[in-house]
């Protein structure tokens, strides 16, 4: 049976995105570190990816982070889920106000208007038993977390400090304690898995 994951990159000061991030910026100012690995010709980066991409089922993102991928500069044909994968799952988004109009295919993504909570639930009885991957943004994972609805954390450390940006914690997280069940350095990340006991 799949899990719920939460799957995102961060910078070694603790930023999901940098400063000035938008649909025209998705990463911010001089955050496209962030994503380095994922678009590397680096082994180890090409299989943590991979596996990733090919065990999920359905994505679940924040409505800043679908504003991104439909954006100008978002999801194409060559590049989308999963990177170069541009992979295809369903994509249920977490929005107080559906959007009404998009640029891409409509049909792939369903706007769930009650809460992450409600998402993932959703999410996993679309998976087919594959994993529902919560891929960001920082605020949707953080709430994804204090609602105890994942069950992994996955976290890709870029080796860039930015100084500014979105935190993935900011201050009033709530305490736990995670179990580290995997690292693999690359020459872009370190890639961490934590199960959430």
């Amino acid at each position: 049976m799949g899990k719920v994951v939460a799957d995102i990159s961060v910078s070694l000061d603790g930023f999901v995105t940098g400063p000035g991030a938008g649909p025209l910026a998705g990463l911010g100012r001089d955050a496209e570190g962030l994503h380095t690995w994922a678009f590397a010709d680096d082994a180890v980066d090409r299989e943590v990816l991979a596996a990733a991409t090919n065990a999920t089922g359905v994505v679940v993102m924040g409505r800043r982070t679908f504003d991104v991928i439909d954006g100008p500069e978002g999801w194409s044909d060559t590049v989308g889920y999963g990177a170069g994968h541009a992979a295809t799952p369903p994509v249920l988004v977490v929005t107080r106000r559906p959007p009404a109009e998009m640029r891409l295919e409509r049909d792939r993504f369903t706007f769930v208007v009650d809460g992450v909570r409600s998402a993932v639930a959703k999410a996993r009885d679309l998976a087919g038993g594959r994993d529902v991957v919560l891929m960001g943004g920082g605020e949707l994972i953080r709430g994804a977390l204090d609602a105890g609805v994942v069950q992994e954390l996955r976290l890709h450390l870029a080796p860039l400090i930015l100084g500014a940006g979105t935190p993935l914690f900011p201050g009033g997280a709530v305490p736990r304690q995670l179990r580290q069940i995997h690292v693999r350095p690359s020459a872009h990340a370190v890639h961490l898995t934590y199960r959430i006991d």
